[in-house]
């Protein structure tokens, strides 16, 4: 179907950006239910896998990795620093930042963090055979792609918009 096509068609019920919007979004909120209890939550993950293996990382690399503003790294770390998932620790290179690292209870809960997602994932994907998973996981890596094209393409036109507009 057509772009033109969808626009005028549209039913957001088998619109594929909708759905998988729809399917993350439950994902996350079942994960969330699952991970409360062991005291993390899905927005952790960023941070989490960043610091995995022993690594120290500045908050502004922490926010480059995750992908989100330093404003908004700068409050998960203060929640994940007020439950003890890390700690902070002078910069040696730089006396203005410091370095994140995880803590020892950070560590304990990666085992059961991952245990909760796995359960999650073969419960999202319950009923379907391998071939069907492998298949359903290579097209969703290519909408990943696809998106993340599309998302540079308009950033560098609205740039373009912009420089042209001064």
């Amino acid at each position: 179907m057509q772009m033109s096509e969808q626009a005028e068609n549209w039913n957001a019920g088998v619109m594929p950006a909708m759905l998988v919007s729809t399917a993350g979004r439950l994902l996350a909120r079942l994960a969330d239910t699952r991970l409360r209890k062991i005291g993390i939550s899905i927005s952790h993950f960023p941070v989490l896998a960043a610091l995995k293996d022993g690594k120290a990382l500045s908050q502004k690399e922490l926010a480059r990795i995750a992908g989100v503003e330093q404003p908004s790294m700068a409050q998960l770390l203060s929640r994940m620093e007020r439950d003890d998932l890390i700690r902070r620790e002078p910069d040696p290179k730089d006396g203005r930042s410091s370095l994140v690292s995880l803590t020892d209870s950070a560590i304990g809960k990666r085992g059961p963090a991952r245990e909760i997602l796995a359960m999650g994932n073969g419960e999202a994907v319950a009923g379907f055979n391998q071939e069907e998973i492998d298949t359903f996981v290579e097209l969703l890596q290519r909408v990943i792609v696809n998106v993340n094209d599309a998302s540079k393409s308009a950033s560098a036109n609205e740039e373009a918009a912009d420089s042209f507009a001064k």
